[in-house]
């Protein structure tokens, strides 16, 4: 009789089995939310995870608008940009991008940043698809509703 074999074949472009998931925003936590949607695009959630390959699926964010901050992050917290002129640096806060003209910019730049820099986490970073309103254009991919809600009580504000 043959030895069980102890080690797992890693998962190449052509056996990766990618799928779309939606995931409603409304009334969640900006972190909780983003760990989440970047476990699924870097493909942590699957049993044939390989570091090095595309293996996280696609995910669909809808609601992105309202997305909720716990404490006082909402007011306090600050995102910063270079303009690229000397002493260009300019701020932000939370609750003025998100009562702006790009919202979504908030759950972005929060999942892009529990990413790896590269080719690699630019790649999976272009899995993923953020709207404002309630309507996207995927239907056709016909998504798996994720409820990430019902994960975890702290992953929804007032629950």
């Amino acid at each position: 009789m043959k030895a069980l074999m102890k080690t797992t074949k890693p998962a190449t472009p052509s056996t990766v089995d990618k799928k779309w998931h939606l995931i409603d925003a409304d009334g969640l936590v900006v972190g909780r939310v983003a760990s989440i949607i970047a476990n699924i695009l870097r493909g942590k959630n699957k049993p044939s995870y390989t570091p090095y390959i595309d293996c996280g699926d696609n995910v669909i964010v809808i609601n992105a608008e309202k997305v909720r901050f716990t404490g006082k992050k909402a007011t306090q917290k600050v995102y910063y940009r270079h303009t690229g002129y000397a002493g260009g640096i300019k701020e932000t806060r939370a609750d003025k991008i998100l009562g702006g003209r790009f919202p979504e910019r908030v759950l972005e730049k929060a999942i892009e940043r529990m990413i790896p820099r590269g080719p690699l986490g630019r790649q999976q970073m272009r899995n993923l698809r953020i709207f404002k309103g309630t309507e996207h254009p995927h239907e056709g991919q016909s998504p798996t509703v994720l409820d990430v809600a019902s994960m975890n009580r702290k992953n929804k504000v007032g629950a």
